[in-house]
């Protein structure tokens, strides 16, 4: 079968027309019918996301990173219930195209499961697997469900799913198109074989998940051929055309109401992989007109022998995470409130690359799209009187993705990437309030954190200490939310691997809003020799980070490097990384900031002194705990002026600026310097 293109998928994220007795079904429907059918859809995929993600056995999946969806006939998503939004716009990819190519050979029949996790076939990237089941009513189908999730192994050359050092498809593991994994409502043993192969590292973990994602897509179908049951098919099939129909209306109209435009953002990373090195991630241009919004991506880095591509559907994913969760949100998670969106992503880049071309890191790549969505609906909706204060500043979205591996206390293989610092990371600065401190995950906006119990009983590490990042928020009017730091030492096994994946040790992507300031960048920091859990029972330890980041408090030979990392061993007692989380990005200038704000969070620490000095120039009395109003006035006088004399026309700023130029060694991933264009062909073997 053929491979779809880059245009196919980009159409078929697009709606389905209705055919006539989709129509004829809408036209049925009773007043109050859409109402209530609405509310038991949302019913349905609750019930089915609650026993997914009790069933999970990944760390991911525990967390929440999962979603439930349900799809026309057509395989138009029209509900779901998440977990993360991530997986909501690309799973029509994969129904479409097992409709035009699989009906006939091997066919679409009642009681099949079928799987995908390759993103050459609409994935996100191949630790996301999707399964999927339609759902027939007296013969007739009527509607697909779906469930998604992320497991953390895949067979590649590193554990965890997302391999730094991949270069090419090839070694990224287990990359399946759609396939028919199941029959008459049972998974098959010969394909349940083949999962436990490719996760051979974490058998267990990855047959679960497996399983569960096929009870959560069953639970949908069954409670949706109960409604059809009693309240008949064709009200089943109009009820599902009516919500794409109110959906698609009510995103055209909120469109339409904002003013007319094109608003530009640019966000970099400091890495590929292992390749560090300057890299435009993402160069976004939106344009409003009437009621249609177009992405265009044209500037973007070029692709590389990385695994940081994306595919284009993945790239929409990533702004499907900002637009349910702010743009329309009171609005179903729906192909319908995409239909007024158009996407420009040129092949070639990193958003679109060849075929070959690696994507176990999709997820790190499109920090890019995340970050610059954000800023530019913030620009286009902060004129609108209705929309204004959804202008929020972008998340942190570092994704400082954690992985361990090797074999646990109980003997058991493991391969695992912990869900805690990415599911705390702050929120970005909004227009009236700072951000939520340890915010979430921005890819699963309705994670949680895993308990520090759960991790310690179920992998071989200790954490001594779970608590806020002092100063990581991007600092504003209104400050983004601080993230988080754990530590993680080595314990009860004599070996545990761990890796790291990140992009953000040198400078970070998300851009602030208004005279905000981005977050603080990542280190990568470990202890060998440490022996901290001998040192607890013999020493007193400081139980805070400005202790426990203090060499004479915890000697050994330190590593402080790069945050992304190769896998690489470590043995009983070391500390294996400092697990940080980053804060969201600041809205509007420090200087606007509540001193007695400013003070609260130096109370809570937050904040520390310095930083409140010398960013937000607010003086504070340490022994009264409060904040001097008069003195900060003074100081924030005195900033302002100097900011004055700082201060340079703009022609003679941009002069200077467009002379300057990074060294060579910085743009290896670059492209052409300053357009990001190719300067040399891709090679993978």
């Amino acid at each position: 079968m053929p491979v779809p293109t880059s245009d196919e998928k980009l159409a078929w994220i697009k709606l389905e027309p209705p055919s006539e007795a989709e129509l004829a079904a809408v036209e049925a429907l009773r007043p109050g019918d859409y109402e209530i059918g609405f509310q038991r859809t949302n019913d349905i995929l609750d019930e089915a996301l609650e026993v997914f993600q009790r069933s999970c056995r990944s760390s991911m999946g525990i967390a929440g990173d999962v979603m439930v969806a349900l799809f026309t006939a057509g395989g138009d998503l029209v509900n779901a219930a998440a977990g993360t939004y991530l997986h909501a716009i690309i799973q029509p990819i994969i129904v479409k195209y097992i409709r035009r190519h699989y009906a006939r050979n091997p066919g679409i029949e009642e009681g099949d499961i079928w799987c995908a996790n390759d993103a050459l076939y609409g994935g996100i990237h191949n630790p996301d697997v999707v399964c999927l089941v339609p759902v027939f009513h007296q013969g007739e189908l009527i509607a697909w469900a779906g469930a998604a999730n992320h497991t953390t192994e895949t067979g590649a050359i590193e554990p965890g799913g997302m391999p730094v050092s991949a270069q090419a498809r090839f070694e990224e593991g287990m990359n399946l198109p759609p396939v028919k994994i199941g029959q008459g409502g049972e998974l098959r043993n010969d394909w349940l074989e083949v999962f436990s192969a490719y996760g051979i590292r974490a058998p267990q973990m990855v047959v679960t998940d497996l399983k569960a994602r096929a009870t959560a897509a069953d639970r949908v179908r069954t409670r949706l051929v109960e409604l059809a049951d009693k309240e008949g098919r064709e009200w089943v099939v109009g009820l599902l055309r009516k919500m794409l129909m109110v959906a698609e209306e009510g995103a055209r109209r909120r469109v339409a109401a904002w003013p007319e435009g094109r608003f530009r953002c640019v966000a970099f990373s400091d890495s590929l992989g292992t390749r560090r090195g300057l890299v435009r991630s993402a160069y976004l241009t939106l344009e409003k007109r009437g009621d249609r919004l177009v992405f265009d991506f044209t500037g973007t880095s070029p692709e590389n022998v990385s695994s940081y591509h994306a595919h284009v559907q993945s790239t929409i994913g990533h702004i499907a995470n900002y637009v349910y969760s702010n743009v329309f949100y009171d609005l179903p998670i729906s192909s319908a409130t995409f239909a007024p969106m158009e996407f420009r992503i040129p092949r070639g880049t990193v958003l679109n690359p060849d075929d070959r071309a690696a994507t176990s890191n999709a997820v790190m790549i499109c920090t890019g799209a995340m970050s610059t969505t954000p800023n530019c609906f913030a620009k286009l909706m902060f004129s609108s009187r209705s929309d204004w204060q959804r202008a929020v500043a972008s998340l942190a979205n570092a994704g400082n993705a954690m992985v361990i591996a090797g074999l646990s206390q109980w003997g058991l293989p493991f391969a695992d990437m912990i869900a805690y610092s990415i599911n705390t990371e702050g929120q970005g600065g909004r227009p009236t309030m700072k951000g939520m401190d340890s915010f979430g995950f921005p890819w699963c906006p309705f994670g949680r954190a895993p308990d520090v119990e759960l991790m310690e009983n179920e992998f071989p590490m200790l954490i001594p200490i779970s608590q806020h990042w002092p100063d990581s928020c991007g600092h504003g009017k209104y400050r983004g939310g601080v993230g988080t730091v754990q530590v993680w030492v080595a314990h009860q096994a004599p070996t545990v691997y761990f890796n790291a994946i990140a992009d953000n040790s040198k400078i970070q992507t998300p851009q602030p809003l208004f005279g905000g300031y981005a977050p603080c960048t990542v280190p990568g920091l470990a202890v060998r020799g440490a022996d901290f859990v001998a040192r607890l029972a013999t020493s007193p330890v400081g139980m805070q980070f400005h202790s426990l980041i203090d060499r004479d408090q915890v000697p050994g030979q330190w590593e402080v490097e790069f945050f992304g990392r190769s896998v690489r061993p470590y043995g009983e007692g070391d500390v294996m990384t400092f697990g940080f989380s980053s804060g969201g990005a600041g809205y509007g200038d420090p200087l606007e900031a509540d001193p007695d704000s400013v003070a609260e969070d130096i109370r809570e620490g937050k904040l520390t002194q310095e930083t409140a000095r010398r960013v937000y120039c607010v003086a504070y009395d340490q022994e009264r705990q409060v904040a001097l109003r008069e003195e900060t006035e003074r100081l924030r006088q005195q900033e302002r002026e100097a900011r004055l004399r700082r201060g340079r026309p703009y022609a003679e700023f941009l002069a200077e600026w467009q002379r300057l130029r990074p060294p060579e060694e910085v743009l290896v991933n670059y492209g052409s310097w300053p357009d990001a264009r190719p300067v040399q062909p891709v090679v993978r073997m």
